[in-house]
């Protein structure tokens, strides 16, 4: 038998331990769809604050495209955290990648404003600060400044007039989407995740929805808690990478 539930199959097994309605769809009764937003907060309350390798992906940002930004790029809303930055440098398409560095924004500022030539000057997307662009060779580092867009610090302008969104790739972590009206939708987490998801909802929902709290579930809730905090992944790898996070 899976640990991995639907979310038909986690709302009816609330729903039958506070004693409810029994449901066939999520749509049947209030109650049932009540128990479906409480499962969907729960589960982005665990993901938020857990850095889950299945949430792991490669990433592509947007080029802004805009002779006013050569070198910005933005992040998608449910983007939680870049861990690295490659930019291609070949000019044939034969995806040479060249690792970005971070660098923290302040300790950017100082190199660009250390540029005394073979720069473009640009502003900042939101704080429309002038910005000292290279324009001679591909990018090295980037920055953000609001943790929506990133910045790089140069782009060669005689290849690209503005660095391009074919040639950029990053790794990080997405907060995936969560489909509270499919009974048939299972939630994007491992299955070790699966006990502590239930019995945290299943805790929320009897003090919402029932007014008290069920101290056996609460208790199971505790320990479902304290035993994920020794199993986060399935494969285990060494973190070398420099972290950026939203």
């Amino acid at each position: 038998m899976s640990i991995k539930k639907t979310l038909l199959e986690i709302v009816q097994e609330i729903l039958d331990d506070m004693d409810s309605e029994s449901v066939n769809a999520i749509g049947d009764t209030e109650e049932a769809q009540q128990i479906a937003t409480i499962v969907e907060s729960t589960f982005y309350n665990i993901i938020a604050t857990r850095g889950i390798e299945a949430h792991k992906e490669l990433l592509r940002p947007t080029a802004l495209s805009d002779a006013t930004y050569p070198t910005h790029f933005s992040l998608a809303d449910n983007v939680k955290e870049v861990n690295i930055i490659w930019y291609d440098n070949s000019t044939d398409a034969s995806f040479s990648y060249d690792e970005i560095k971070w660098l923290p924004p302040l300790t950017f500022l100082q190199k660009s404003d250390g540029l005394a030539s073979n720069y473009t000057s640009v502003l900042d997307k939101n704080g429309t600060t002038n910005l000292r662009i290279g324009n001679d060779k591909i990018p090295e580092y980037f920055t953000s400044f609001d943790d929506n867009y990133l910045i790089m610090d140069s782009h060669k302008a005689s290849v690209d007039s503005t660095l391009q969104q074919a040639k950029i790739r990053a790794y990080g972590t997405v907060y995936p989407v969560f489909d509270k009206t499919s009974g048939a939708y299972v939630p994007d987490i491992s299955a070790s995740y699966f006990p502590y998801l239930i019995a945290e909802a299943k805790s929320t929902c009897f003090s919402v929805l029932k007014g008290g709290i069920d101290q056996k579930i609460e208790q199971n809730a505790r320990r479902q808690k304290a035993a994920i905090q020794n199993d986060k992944q399935r494969v285990t790898t060494p973190n070398n990478w420099s972290n950026y996070g939203r």
